[in-house]
């Protein structure tokens, strides 16, 4: 299988380590608010990526997709009605709804799926691991990382300091925070404030900073050096680069991740599809209107590292050939002469191991599809859709069905568990949702 390695950028051979599952870590949502196309595109290509390497290749495999679920975003969210639920509330009540929606989308959830507020102490493990290699500074009751300590700062970029300070400005960086040292540095743990929910630290209440999170969940729950390591292209920089930036000294891994993948933004209405714009085509809204196997059908037809915008007449010929692939299914076979199927199989797995080529893929299930419903009359397509329901339900995770046969089965999607969550007991004393 070969995969494009944003750090290396060029496509690269994978191999597993010998021995070992291929570790996967995908950077999960911010719960404020609902699950929208962009969403969907980053974890139904990691989701067809661990499907065909556990169905096709055989190897084993452990992903694990956080939840932030304390930011400052759900906070201000949470702020915005004083009769509204409380910040854990309203995270669990998001997570709720993605974890319904990617369910119904047929996404297998991770292996795990952890809040950050369940691995309070090893993160504090790692910042205080920082500050004991010189790599980070206290302040004020605030660890921040000294970016000036790592000359390899973000060097898979290869961008100028003022680029970096520029990009981190646009996404959530506070440059003029009289505490720095420097103003690229970045927060390990946060100082915490009246009112909100803090943590017992050796620097005082706080909370944890957003990259900490990821690198140290990680690490803990699938080891050094990681696999696979991917969300949206926008997680880059700074998140992805603060990541390393701790990561491969505490973890003495160096890589500390082996391929980093990056899904490419989903676009509505000429600009990136995002919560802040609010220009949002929601999965919720679409499986209302359509069967889940069409919005998967949609996503299969772009290549995850190439930007696309949503497209309404586009997504109106996916709904037909759903139509097709459920058509092919229910045809009937007769004995007296079988449609030949042995070389879907291996067309179809080369296209998703030329670095996980799902619009290829999809051609070749359609051509499968049309095949069968083509064949003359007394064909027996037994086996060709014996095919189609390997590579188009196991591979490429479609239900191939109706949804209504599937409701009035009980079905109603593949099962999310909730993600785990820190005690409450380890929220400090009269901070908000501290029950």
């Amino acid at each position: 299988m070969r995969l494009y390695n944003t750090a290396g950028g060029q496509v690269e051979r994978f191999r597993p380590r010998p021995g070992k599952p291929v570790s996967i870590y995908v950077c999960g949502i911010t719960p404020y608010d609902t699950t929208h196309l962009g969403h969907a595109f980053t974890y139904h290509t990691f989701d067809v990526l661990a499907r065909h390497m556990r169905t096709v290749h055989r190897w084993r495999v452990r992903m694990c997709q956080n939840v932030t679920d304390i930011d400052d975003d759900i906070l201000r969210k949470s702020a915005e009605d004083a009769a509204g639920p409380d910040w854990r509330a309203l995270g669990d009540a998001w997570t709720s709804r993605f974890r319904t929606d990617l369910g119904r989308l047929g996404l297998h959830p991770p292996d795990f799926f952890p809040g950050a507020t369940a691995h309070i102490s090893p993160i504090l493990d790692a910042v205080q691991g920082l500050l004991d290699r010189g790599l980070a500074y206290e302040r004020n009751g605030s660890v921040y990382f000294r970016v000036a300590a790592d000359p390899e700062f973000a060097a898979m970029l290869g961008w100028s300091y003022d680029r970096l300070l520029a990009v981190a400005n646009e996404r959530g960086n506070h440059p003029d925070d009289p505490a720095k040292d420097d103003p690229l540095d970045f927060v390990l743990w946060q100082r915490g404030t009246p009112g909100e929910p803090a943590w017992i630290s050796p620097w005082g209440e706080g909370r944890p900073g957003w990259h900490i999170e990821c690198s140290t969940l990680a690490s803990v729950l699938l080891g050094s050096p990681v696999d696979i390591h991917g969300g949206g292209a926008d997680l880059l920089f700074p998140h992805h680069a603060c990541e390393i930036a701790q990561a491969e000294p505490l973890s003495g891994a160096k890589p500390w991740v082996r391929v980093w993948m990056h899904v490419a933004m989903v676009g509505h209405e000429g600009e990136k599809m995002s919560k802040s714009l609010g220009n949002l085509i929601l999965v919720r809204d679409l499986l209302a209107r359509h069967e889940p196997d069409t919005v998967r059908l949609y996503l299969l037809g772009h290549h995850y590292r190439t930007s696309w915008s949503w497209d309404e007449s586009a997504f109106e010929d996916t709904v037909a050939l759903t139509r097709v692939l459920h058509a092919a299914l229910r045809r009937t076979s007769e004995s007296r002469r079988e449609l030949p199927y042995g070389s879907y199989g291996p067309r179809f797995t080369e296209r998703l191991d030329d670095d996980l080529d799902t619009p290829g893929a999809r051609s070749v299930l359609l051509e499968i599809a049309d095949d069968i419903l083509e064949a003359p009359a007394g064909s027996d397509v037994r086996g060709a859709q014996d095919v189609l329901r390997a590579l188009g339900r196991d591979v490429l995770g479609l239900w191939l069905r109706p949804w209504a046969e599937l409701e009035a089965e009980g079905r109603d999607g593949l099962p999310w568990p909730a993600p785990s969550q820190g005690a409450p007991d380890t929220v400090v004393a009269g901070a908000v949702g501290s029950g």
